[in-house]
């Protein structure tokens, strides 16, 4: 990549679109976002995906050498063999829950299991499309999948992180054999590991957008790993919270964890593993008490050292996924003292008792112990809760290097 140096992430998450070019050292050197035009998917991707291109800078489009895409997980379209859709997509929250048993019996464990998982969504597709419709299908492409295609024009691949959902053995790398002889099994993506190099952008693409044709389009990745390969943690041990709606924890560890019960699988990053859950605490809880002025200005009369009588298990309703699997978990919110500040401590050390609970339970389940930990989300602003996490948690707790999931795809693209 002397000649080539720069690297283009391009994020395709819930909301927008966005683009990001770091230089080896890692250092930013264009970012942008936009949001998705009113078009129908897959059409609406294309449309923003050159968008993005397009608004590239001379300066800096020749001299990108790699680039990849991540996408929302568990988001798929079924193609021919051209490369078209031939039904509209089915997005990462689209349920096929007629689809789940079969499912089950196919993919018992991991988040495949799930009837919003890619292979849910597969088997749904052919026991319910029409006949001379299936006979044409020829790849099921994940969001990221598809959209890579249009760069480097080779249809049927995918990447293990897009997979997981799809019921690819990230251990094995292989589809189980439970997989194999179904008659869906010849739709199947054939899967590299993210970053891997696929080829050069097709000389249509160069031309059309300044880019080199010598430019290197890798395998891609999901929304929620980018985000977390933006964060800085690169070391069995680092841990990334996400403080947004809810709260999400990913650990790096050096040992593979998958604990159903719990809501806990694990992505492999190389010879490493990316372990974690998602509690349904988290931002929302204080958002129903809290506008973000009476939070920040709430905050400033927070003694972080000081310990709270409260005893709270913050949740908007019923239900939670990790570190407890209880749907029927009842919030926990009372007694709610009349200080507002009061109350709002004890809903921040309440959420950050369950962000340690979720970090012990992984270190109990025979995880890389934690040492030290990278905050994401809108949460990761509010100093005050930063110290009282660091007096839990015992561990740095520092904000992430990034929070954009365009510059993680980035990296990704760095090798």
């Amino acid at each position: 990549m002397t000649d080539l140096p720069l690297a283009l992430g391009l994020d395709f998450g819930t909301s927008g679109v966005r683009a990001a070019v770091v230089d080896p050292q890692r250092h930013l050197c264009w970012q942008h976002r936009l949001g998705y035009p009113d078009l129908p998917a897959p059409e609406g991707w294309r449309r923003a995906l050159f968008s993005l291109l397009e608004a590239l800078p001379e300066a800096i489009a020749p001299h990108i050498g790699r680039m990849a895409i991540d996408g929302t997980s568990g988001t798929a379209v079924l193609c021919d063999r051209s490369g078209s859709a031939l039904t509209p997509p089915l997005l990462y929250n689209h349920p096929c829950p007629e689809s789940l048993d079969r499912v089950k019996a196919i993919a018992p464990n991991g988040p495949a299991a799930s009837a919003t998982s890619s292979l849910a969504k597969l088997v749904w597709w052919h026991q319910s499309l029409p006949p001379d419709l299936w006979q044409r299908a020829a790849y099921l492409l994940h969001q990221a999948d598809w959209l890579s295609a249009q760069l480097h024009g080779q249809r049927g691949l995918s990447d293990y992180h897009n997979s997981l959902k799809l019921g690819y053995d990230v251990g094995s790398l292989s589809y189980p054999p439970e997989m194999l002889g179904q008659p869906w099994t010849a739709v199947l993506p054939r899967v590299l590991a993210p970053g891997e190099g696929v080829g050069p952008v097709t000389a249509a693409i160069a031309q059309r957008f300044g880019l080199s044709p010598q430019c290197q389009v890798v395998a891609g990745t999901t929304d929620s790993i980018a985000a977390f390969l933006a964060s800085g943690a690169s070391a069995p041990g680092d841990g990334v919270t996400s403080l947004g709606s809810t709260l999400v924890i990913k650990l790096l560890s050096d040992r593979r964890i998958d604990a159903v019960e719990y809501g806990i699988y694990s992505h492999r990053l190389g010879h490493l593993w990316l372990v974690g859950g998602a509690s349904n605490t988290g931002g929302a809880v204080l958002e129903k008490f809290f506008d973000r002025d009476a939070l920040a200005a709430l905050s400033q009369q927070i003694d972080p050292a000081a310990p709270t009588r409260l005893d709270y298990y913050p949740l908007t309703q019923p239900g939670e996924r990790f570190p407890i699997n209880d749907p029927g978990l009842a919030p926990r919110l009372t007694p709610r003292p009349e200080n507002d500040a009061e109350f709002l401590h004890g809903l921040l050390v309440g959420i950050a008792r369950i962000e340690q609970r979720g970090y012990t339970l992984l270190a109990e389940l025979g995880a890389s112990p934690l040492r030290q930990i990278y905050t994401a989300g809108g949460g990761a602003a509010n100093e005050t809760w930063r110290q009282l996490r660091a007096g839990l948690m015992a561990v740095p707790i520092k904000n992430a290097a990034s929070i954009e999931a365009a510059v993680g795809s980035a990296y990704l693209a760095l090798g």
